[in-house]
């Protein structure tokens, strides 16, 4: 029989759409490929298969699980299948430059940001910034990883030669402009099937200087097991949220072929709209779905079964 194949490398941060799976009677297998062979001459199988690879794996010591995932997309690509959240999400999950300059391709505003390998390019990237202020973050990053907020040159200096340096995955560290907001929170946008779910608006007072930098390690908050923090932000569900980002955030997810992912932005004082991350490998807040009655898990599992259905006719 046909089904649903979730490929991750984490199982923790899978069960919450394989419960969702089991309640709605859908068919699926799970594919860890935080290690693994198969033969591209072999037709792999029938089925719905959806990529939650995450760009943080080499941190649960799965160092090539991104790798051996793009290896594995391409295979079931290059057969045909229908795979959601394939290739050209991957491309994007493992690279912050990446996302910046499709993001900026598509006109979708972000903070400045540059890009260096090597301590001297570092420093003399945040020269050329030019702010008083500014944030390093790794290229391949989540879990907020490399993320550092800076008032000056020599400031970063010390950090660069300094013993608490952390080289990135990928070599590349990226220089930001810091953006300060108002009301010291974010929003992250949920979409399944390319299409708008909700906005949550998350508020970073309690735990966190408010800069992109600082939205990043929020990444984790939205993880249901993993690391945890002191001071938990609040997480409120918009139910009236009328963006106009929206549109343009739908548009941009089609053009990269991306089906499910949580998309990241902040106003500044004067209003306006930066958009500083996308992951396609999103979890949802449980206290908050709760409180709204919209539950994102749910309605992946349900997209998935409509595919399934749809591809394969396997009843719902």
């Amino acid at each position: 029989m046909s089904k649903v194949y979730v490929i991750h490398e984490n199982s923790e941060w899978t069960v919450h759409l394989t419960r969702r799976l089991e309640e709605l009677n859908i068919p699926f297998e799970e594919w860890d490929l935080s290690e693994g062979n198969f033969d591209l001459t072999e037709e792999p199988p029938e089925g719905i298969f959806y990529s939650r690879m995450s760009a943080s794996s080499h941190t649960r010591g799965h160092r090539y699980a991104a790798e051996y995932t793009s290896a594995v997309l391409e295979w079931l690509e290059s057969y045909g299948r229908t795979v959601i959240n394939g290739t050209g999400a991957l491309r994007l999950e493992v690279s912050k430059a990446a996302q910046y300059a499709a993001l900026f391709k598509h006109g979708i505003k972000t903070p400045r940001t540059l890009v260096a390998t090597g301590s001297e390019q570092i420093i003399q990237a945040a020269r050329k910034l030019g702010d008083p202020s500014f944030i390093t973050k790794h290229n391949r990053a989540g879990k907020g990883l490399g993320v550092r907020l800076f008032h000056s040159i020599e400031e970063l200096e010390r950090y660069v030669y300094g013993p608490e340096f952390e080289e990135p995955v990928d070599g590349i560290t990226l220089i930001q402009q810091y953006i300060e907001t108002p009301d010291q929170s974010i929003t992250r946008c949920e979409f399944v099937g390319g299409k708008f779910v909700y906005a949550v608006k998350v508020d970073t007072a309690g735990g966190f200087e408010l800069c992109p930098a600082d939205a990043c390690q929020i990444n984790d908050l939205f993880c249901p097991v993993g690391e945890r923090v002191e001071d938990k932000p609040s997480f409120t569900i918009q139910t009236e949220f009328n963006e106009p980002i929206i549109e343009k955030y739908e548009q941009f997810l089609q053009a990269q072929n991306i089906k499910v992912a949580g998309i990241e932005f902040m106003k500044d004082k004067d209003g306006n709209l930066y958009t500083y991350d996308i992951n396609t490998n999103t979890n949802y807040n449980a206290d908050a779905e709760k409180e709204a009655g919209i539950f994102g898990m749910l309605q992946l599992a349900e997209y998935l079964q409509g595919l399934l259905q749809k591809q394969y006719g396997v009843p719902n």
